[in-house]
């Protein structure tokens, strides 16, 4: 069996033991709105837009941070209790933390994660080499997370004030959407430097590319 079809099989196995009796179900569907059109895209495209393995790996693992975060409600994930349980000490004492940082997380490996299936996207498909290489996808996941901001602050004026606190998950911080779009460029910036860096050693170049290896 491919591994394309082993990851989305654990995904979806994953993601429907997380749906049974989720924190707050409503959230928990606003969350995974984008995840079903983003998983049906891949299978529509998957003969098309090939993609390699790697890549098919990290969205694998993001998506499964996010489920995390959608059936506990980015503000609620119990980390902390994950912590204490696991090495006596919870991860918010330890740091000073005041707020739970979950949704930061998300929103960094958004970047960290994405940004090379992002790359290999614009390499294969618009043939981009060089330095375009490196700036469109950083650019993509700056834009796509001001987008999500959008999104978010539409869709919770549409359903409320109690649900819309909950999927905007700003735990009062008036900057929050700011430092999401931060932490999603961040960890973008640090994941295109890697593959730089990668390609250079192995290659000799950094605008070296290589044809994606699928299955």
């Amino acid at each position: 069996m491919k591994l394309p079809l082993v990851l989305l099989a654990i995904f979806l196995v994953f993601a429907a033991v997380l749906a049974v009796d989720p924190h707050d179900r409503m959230d928990w569907m606003l969350e995974n709105v984008l995840v079903v059109l983003g998983l049906v895209l891949l299978v529509l495209t998957h003969r098309r837009i090939p993609i390699s393995r790697v890549s098919y790996l990290l969205i694998f693992v993001f998506l499964m941070i996010h489920e995390v975060g959608s059936h506990y409600t980015y503000a609620e994930v119990p980390y902390d209790a994950w912590a204490e349980r696991w090495t006596g000490e919870s991860i918010s004492s330890r740091f000073g933390f005041e707020r739970n940082h979950y949704d930061r997380l998300v929103h960094f490996t958004y970047g960290l994660l994405l940004a090379y299936p992002f790359r290999e996207l614009f390499v294969s498909v618009a043939g981009v080499r060089g330095f375009w290489s490196y700036f469109l996808p950083l650019d993509f996941v700056m834009s796509s997370s001001m987008l999500y901001e959008l999104v978010e602050w539409g869709a919770a004026s549409v359903v409320g004030e109690g649900l819309g606190q909950a999927y905007l998950g700003t735990q009062g911080d008036v900057w929050d959407a700011h430092k999401d779009m931060a932490l999603a460029s961040l960890g973008a910036l640090v994941a295109l430097l890697a593959v730089a860096l990668v390609l250079r050693i192995t290659d000799g170049s950094p605008s070296a590319e290589r044809r994606p290896r699928q299955g």
